[in-house]
């Protein structure tokens, strides 16, 4: 009986120095509880006091993440989730999901290409994680979407540019050419010596025809209404793509 006192006397005299010697792991359980009750800025305090006792502990450095990107506080987010994917002594299932979390970060930010990158990174350490396949696979096709309407804009604007300057040249082929002052006061001249007689009749000269265009106006509304439908279509893809979101990060 008296063993078994001393047993446990010295068990409860054994916690005190244990928190005392690892204080950064009574921060991040404290951390973890404010976490959890939803209060995230309590949750960072914790946390920072966690990095002060060990500068780099990753337990704080990814939960710290975590709670920055709850706040949407992406920016901070992404550098803790960048310090906890670096940290080669982790497993790769935890470098997995703090490069899994640092791609929802960078992806909330609207860094696509950043984004694609760390998730292939996760996949790389944890191939078999369904999340990191359906975040990549809609980041991948909407960078492909983005990408196929930046190129149908430059065609369109080559084609608007194209038919500017062809309108410009034919302008240009329909304005008379120009002479100095002495070549007009000859015409002038020889016009009022051509005049007929009064009582003459007089011969209207033929009005220059315009140069054809060799669009009819038929071709141009044709084109009008193909330039209108893509950019119907590309609305239709924007308004389908705000209905998805990206899931959320995971949680130490």
């Amino acid at each position: 009986m008296k063993q078994t006192i001393w047993t446990i006397a010295l068990l409860l005299l054994a916690l005190p120095l244990a928190a005392q010697q690892m204080p950064e792991r009574a921060a991040v359980r404290r951390g973890n509880r404010a976490f959890n009750k939803g209060s995230y800025e309590r949750s960072i305090e914790h946390y920072n006091r966690a990095l002060e006792a060990q500068p780099g502990q990753f337990e704080a450095t990814y939960n710290q993440g975590n709670a920055l990107y709850r706040m949407e506080r992406y920016e901070a987010a992404t550098k803790a989730m960048q310090q906890a994917a670096a940290d080669s002594l982790r497993s790769d299932e935890e470098r997995a999901h703090a490069l899994y979390n640092l791609g929802n970060a960078q992806f909330k930010q609207q860094q696509y290409q950043e984004a694609l990158e760390s998730y292939r990174g996760a996949l790389r350490l944890n191939p078999n994680d369904m999340e990191t396949k359906y975040n990549y696979a809609y980041t991948k096709k909407l960078l492909e979407d983005q990408q196929q309407n930046q190129d149908q804009n430059q065609d369109q604007n080559q084609d608007q540019n194209q038919d500017q300057n062809q309108d410009q040249n034919q302008n240009q082929q329909q304005q008379p050419q120009g002479g100095d002052d002495q070549q007009d006061q000859q015409e002038k001249q020889d016009q009022q010596d051509q005049q007929p007689d009064e009582g003459d009749q007089q011969e209207q000269p033929a009005q220059p025809k315009p140069v054809e265009s060799g669009i009819s106006e038929q071709e141009q509304e044709q084109m009008l209404d193909a330039i209108q439908a893509q950019e119907d279509r590309t609305q239709e893809k924007l308004k389908e793509k705000q209905g998805v979101v990206i899931r959320g990060s995971k949680n130490w």
